[in-house]
């Protein structure tokens, strides 16, 4: 057994930015979706608003921030 308290049907998260993955730690399994955003959108400034993408890979929760394009003018 392992030391992390996950359910069956509680899967690790990992964030995908672009090329990056984070994988969730013990300080991000409380917060939201959107909760990780404004904690993470200082250090990734072009997932302010951004949209959200969620599904399950290889037994992971991914949720991609797929940055929108900005209008010029």
């Amino acid at each position: 057994m392992t030391g992390q308290n996950v359910t069956p049907n509680q899967l690790t998260r990992v964030f995908k930015i672009g090329a990056t993955r984070i994988i969730e730690d013990a300080s991000m399994s409380m917060l939201d979706n959107e909760a990780i955003r404004d904690l993470l959108k200082t250090s990734y400034p072009e997932i302010a608003n951004a949209t959200i993408r969620e599904h399950a890979e290889n037994g992971m929760r991914v949720i991609e921030f797929l940055p929108q394009p900005g209008r010029k003018g």
